[in-house]
């Protein structure tokens, strides 16, 4: 049997012996154990590698069952083995730890079989690495349309559901896909009763399962199964007068070509204040000035005053070379950026995620320094707003998704630059990938902590160098699951992004990749259902919801919630508090430190699952605002001062 054992079942009944032994689940990589402990327990956490761990810091969150967060559990890259004890006191309701996927790490957990425990696995996505012969349960509520559902990564590739009542027995096959978000999946009979459900897992290695239609839980022992209890919330928010700094300007990745007459409305709507472009040196050197038409297009029309440019070839080539190719495209992007005139400020990358592409650091970092100097030669690309960004990684405290990847962290390479370049430069960027977790997203505060440190801060506390995150997205390239892109989680996590990394006025862009869906990466705000029509997905409608609401500073707030995100903004007496409840758990919200808040007359706006925004009432008292909001709703603040 392989060392990776998921979920699997160690129990002696309490029928034969006096003590039940331990339940142990392994090897987790994405997902939630909920654990209802009504007698003290001890949970035993134990990791392994899984890939690239040498690369790849992680978190683990252990969450009360009021949603407070119990412990935070730091694992150092340098820490690819390791094992932990963590008390869970005896409490009514169920804790929460999760493993937020993407993980390196192989997770195996084990407590007392007298806690109740049950697994949500991610959809789509991979959650676990078994041996064979793994069996689990699940309850169908009556009148449930339930529909199981897997997808193949090359281990488990048969899921077997017994209905105990009567035996009955379906068999669902798990084939390959041409395209990452597609899977197979097979309704269940509807019953008039409560049914419970036997899965049984066929084949070992890597496994993708689900429910969709009823609650997405699995047992090793059916006496366990129960449904989650989601108790309500309370958060106290104190706003404080200091202004941490501007907001950023958040944007979106726009194509390289003029956008149909039929998606302007729907990008006014959106309200893009940045822009991520490719420039692709082979194409613009055969047609000079084919990209003036877009770029002012973005800029006069639509009115974006920040944009960053990708230098690449056809097709987003990454690796360049400094020769006369690369050097005529360059040529002819600063001609076409000298003809814009001083119009706001360009961003311009030599490379597109260099530390994922590249050879090597040092390849790139002569190539770098060859188109460096280029742009040094022409003094009117600077008068014109050009400016230099690096170095553009994949990531940024972590390794990109390659071999080798501990000597490619991105931090690293744009601190070498720094030390070989940096007056001549002007920005650190990066992209941020596969922080798919709604609970992980306070890793973007973190990665712009890290930034502003690494470029320093001046008298004002300001970043001595532009921090651009130019492009994310949940996750990256194709590895897309339509659960997340195409609904409501898009929303929640967006506003919870933009949330943590604009928190401490240390950002100066903040993109979403992609503007519309592609066929092969269908991860845009817009959905595209054919060359002429398109339309809002979620994310785009949450982006719309903040963009009315957001204003130039961001202001200080202490926040010690860890399931609500929440940012505070200001423009003279105009306030908005931004924020989201990312779990189903309905929040009371107080918030203390307003100015006049309730005789300001606040008004205060919901946007829920339905993509519909609604007012709601705010509450008011000595001062204080308080907000009913329910799970998995954005909301936004408003009011202003006297």
């Amino acid at each position: 049997m392989k060392p990776c054992s998921l979920l699997a079942l160690m129990l002696i009944s309490a029928a034969t012996a006096l003590h039940a032994a331990p339940l142990q689940w392994g090897d987790i990589r994405d997902g939630s154990l909920y654990l209802q402990a009504e007698a003290g327990d001890t949970l035993h956490l134990r990791w392994s590698p899984a890939w690239q761990s040498d690369a790849n810091q992680e978190q683990l969150y252990l969450l009360r069952p009021d949603g407070q967060l119990l412990q935070q559990l730091e694992i150092r890259a340098d820490q690819p083995y390791g094992q932990r004890e963590v008390q869970l006191p005896a409490a009514q309701g169920d804790y929460r730890l999760q493993v937020p996927g993407y993980s390196f790490r192989n997770f195996k957990v084990s407590h007392d079989s007298a806690t109740r425990a049950q697994f949500e696995p991610a959809k789509v996505h991979f959650s676990a690495d078994v041996p064979s012969g793994v069996e689990l349960y699940f309850r169908v509520a009556a009148g449930e349309q339930a529909v199981l559902a897997g997808k193949y990564y090359g281990g488990v590739s048969v899921l077997q559901a017994t209905r105990l009542s009567d035996h009955q027995l379906l068999r669902l096959k798990l084939v390959e896909h041409p395209q990452y978000g597609q899977f197979d999946q097979i309704p269940l009979p509807v019953a008039q009763q409560d049914e419970v459900w036997r899965l049984s897992l066929g084949g070992s290695g890597k496994v993708a399962f689900w429910l969709d239609g009823t609650a997405n839980l699995f047992a090793q022992d059916l006496r366990q199964l129960h449904p989650l209890q989601w108790t309500p919330g309370r958060v106290e928010l104190s706003l404080k007068p200091q202004m941490r700094g501007p907001s950023p300007h958040l944007g979106i990745a726009l194509p390289y070509a003029q956008p149909p007459q039929s998606t302007f409305e729907l990008l006014r709507a959106l309200g893009p204040r940045a822009a991520n472009f490719y420039s692709f040196v082979d194409v613009i050197q055969q047609e000079p000035q084919r990209e003036l038409g877009f770029r002012r297009l973005y800029r006069e029309t639509f009115k974006i005053d920040r944009d960053i440019t990708l230098l690449a070839g056809t097709g987003r080539r990454a690796v360049l070379a400094a020769d006369s190719q690369s050097f005529a495209g360059l040529d002819a992007w600063l001609a076409d950026s000298v003809r814009l005139g001083n119009q706001g400020l360009h961003y311009l990358a030599f490379a597109d995620e260099p530390n994922l592409n590249y050879p090597s650091y040092a390849v790139f970092a002569s190539y770098f320094g060859r188109m460096l100097e280029h742009v040094k030669a022409n003094p009117e690309a600077r008068a014109a707003g050009v400016r230099i960004a690096m170095p553009v990684s994949s990531r940024l405290l972590d390794g990109p998704f390659r071999i080798g990847a501990g000597q490619r962290r991105g931090i690293d390479w744009a601190r070498q630059l720094l030390v070989a370049h940096g007056a001549d430069i002007d920005a650190m960027a990066w992209h941020e990938w596969m922080v798919r977790d709604l609970l992980a997203t306070r890793r973007y505060r973190a990665s712009v902590r890290a930034a502003a440190d690494l470029v320093g801060l001046d008298d004002l506390g300001r970043p001595h160098k532009a921090l651009l995150l130019s492009q994310t997205n949940i996750s990256s390239g194709p590895d897309l699951s339509p659960y997340q892109q195409d609904t409501h989680y898009a929303a929640l996590w967006w506003m919870s992004v933009v949330a943590n990394a604009s928190q401490d006025g240390l950002l100066d862009m903040l993109n979403w990749f992609q503007a519309a869906d592609e066929p092969e990466y269908p991860k845009g705000m817009l959905a595209q259902h054919d060359a002429q029509r398109f339309s809002l997905k979620p994310v785009a409608v949450a982006q719309q919801f903040i963009q009315r609401h957001w204003l130039g500073q961001v202001q200080a707030l202490d926040n010690p919630a860890f399931e609500v995100d929440a940012l505070a903004l200001r423009d003279g007496p105009r306030h908005s508090l931004l924020g989201v409840t990312k779990t189903p758990r309905a929040q009371t919200i107080d918030l203390d430190g307003a100015e006049q808040i309730c005789q300001a007359g606040p008004s205060l706006e919901l946007l829920g699952a339905d993509g519909h925004s609604r007012s709601a009432a705010v509450q008011c008292s000595n001062g204080r605002a308080q907000l009913q909001v329910p799970g998995e709703t954005l909301f936004a603040l408003t009011w202003k001062t006297l």
